[in-house]
């Protein structure tokens, strides 16, 4: 167990429409024959953008539309918000439904953030992606099925957490997140090997606890 244990995310909402009209194919920017797309709305952005990665490994769609919504869950502009969308194509509603099928159980029993502290107030992502999709991929310039250490916390944990992690392994750094970002939050993609990775994401988890057992050490 990592922390004091997990913080699920929950999947609000799910939609496919299996022939969308025109104006959205162009403003989504469908290429070739798809014409579906799968929708999905979940309490917890980063969970979200690792599920719809997850989602094309296992359908042949694409994400078209992915964004985290600002200051997060708890202030969402509706019970079916939640902090992020994302938004899938592919060539027919099957493959769709797959991909979004595939999204809903990554997110809701794979990737999830943890608790630093005992009452959850304080939470962190050290997710390691052991072979990325085409979403994740092309976001860090990676070829196709590469190792992620994929790490988020609040602004000073994240910042404090990345630098033990990045010295913890032989990683590089692919994306950086400054905080706040758009949930207010901060992070990092890092690669390497698996090993690497996964040393990355424990380093990361270990230093977030630091923190939060002691915020003011002097």
């Amino acid at each position: 167990m990592i922390g004091y244990g997990p913080i699920k995310a929950k999947v609000l909402a799910v939609r496919i429409i299996p022939n969308v009209n025109d104006f959205m194919k162009k403003e989504l920017g469908l290429l070739g024959e798809h014409r579906s797309i799968g929708m999905l709305t979940i309490t917890s952005d980063d969970v979200g953008y690792a599920a719809i990665d997850e989602a094309t490994k296992k359908a042949q769609v694409r994400v078209v539309y992915a964004k985290s919504f600002y200051a997060g869950a708890s202030h969402a502009s509706g019970p079916l918000s939640g902090e992020f969308i994302g938004i899938l194509s592919g060539p027919d509603p099957a493959e769709v439904e797959s991909g979004i099928r595939s999204a809903v159980d990554f997110a809701e029993n794979e990737a999830c953030f943890h608790a630093a502290n005992p009452n959850g107030s304080i939470a962190f992502f050290a997710q390691c992606i052991s072979r990325t999709g085409s979403y994740l991929s092309s976001m860090n310039g990676l070829t196709e099925g590469a190792p992620l250490a994929y790490l988020i916390a609040p602004p000073l944990e994240a910042m404090f957490a990345l630098d033990a992690a990045v010295k913890a392994a032989n990683v590089r750094m692919t994306s950086f997140f400054g905080p706040p970002s758009e949930t207010n939050f901060a992070g990092a993609h890092l690669t390497g090997t698996q090993a690497d990775c996964r040393a990355a994401c424990d380093a990361f988890a270990a230093a977030v606890m630091e923190v939060a057992a002691g915020p003011r050490p002097f």
